[in-house]
């Protein structure tokens, strides 16, 4: 064949694919939680969209692990029941009625619908709640608001993480599917804690010894000065953050609570990212971008992505 050669329209394709070579390469064997929730949960594309890219993870050699929550789905769940939601310092106050339906939502209703998401691409994911093999231990959380300490019901204050069953089905190549459901520590007590997702997946990231936590969330990431301006911070320090803790939005406390917790007990970065756009999780990890909020611990300024 003379001449030149043909120019391949689908060139573009190879380029992005090696932009993403380092990043495979500096993740490749290491375990990354994701935190799956907000609008991601609801809205049926970006569902799809969230088990495509942590299939893609586990075939690109990572080792992904998901925990998650229900906030819609208990809320739909305990109106259908005539039962209130109530939050204080954040956190659902769940009475015992409540817990029954936390409990079948999170386990037999989100974990059950995001492990068929995951399965249609193989047979990878498995469900399992923090109950299951003394995964996560709790005792019961009272919050102090102004001043006092307040019984919100059966909420829990993880007190243990137990990794060998997540770290059983990690050798198998499977992919946990967690819900944050807690055993309870307290003597006599055969009930379970709800715990919240945000906090669940910190400790399991640290418990595990994960490269990263990923945070799904209803923003950007973390903004500077909101709601004065919509930039996002794209890095900060585990120390840079505690000094923001005060003035957050109550929502973003616990994500961002869970972030510092895991940087300063050995995740080398976590990072909250927009759920709402789709392959979010792709576009954080695997691009030269990346998008949202990364958390570094100190001393790793400049870090790597």
């Amino acid at each position: 064949m003379t001449g030149t050669a043909r120019k391949h329209t689908a060139l573009p394709k190879a380029q992005t694919l090696i932009e993403a070579l380092p990043w495979l390469t500096r993740h490749h064997g290491k375990t990354v939680v994701i935190k799956f929730g907000g609008n991601a949960m609801v809205n049926e594309e970006l569902k799809a969209a969230f088990a495509q890219d942590v299939v893609f993870l586990r075939h690109a050699g990572l080792k992904p692990v998901v925990v998650h929550g229900g906030g819609p789905q208990i809320n739909a769940q305990l109106d259908r029941h005539g039962l209130v939601s109530e939050f204080k310092a954040g956190l659902r106050v769940t009475t015992d009625e409540a817990m029954s339906v936390v409990r079948m939502v999170l386990a037999g209703q989100v974990q059950r619908e995001l492990v068929g998401l995951l399965n249609q691409h193989g047979p990878l994911a498995v469900g399992m709640t923090g109950e299951d093999a003394h995964t996560i231990t709790a005792t019961r959380h009272t919050p102090e608001i102004d001043g006092e300490l307040v019984d919100i019901g059966r909420v829990g204050e993880i007190t243990a993480i137990e990794t060998g069953a997540i770290e059983a089905l990690l050798e198998d190549g499977r992919i946990p599917v967690i819900s944050s459901v807690a055993r309870s520590a307290e003597p006599g007590d055969t009930g379970v804690f709800n715990i919240n997702a945000d906090t669940a997946a910190a400790a399991v990231a640290a418990a595990l010894g994960a490269e990263t936590l990923m945070v799904l969330t209803d923003v950007e990431g973390l903004y500077a000065d909101w709601p004065n301006s919509d930039e996002v911070i794209s890095q900060l320090t585990a120390s840079e953050l505690e000094k923001l803790l005060p003035d957050l939005s109550s929502g973003m406390v616990p994500k961002m609570e869970g972030c510092l917790h895991a940087v300063r007990n050995g995740v080398h970065t976590a990072r909250v990212i927009d759920g709402r756009v789709q392959h979010s999780i792709l576009l954080e990890i695997f691009t030269d971008e990346g998008i949202g909020t990364m958390v570094v611990p100190d001393g790793n300024e400049g870090g790597e992505q």
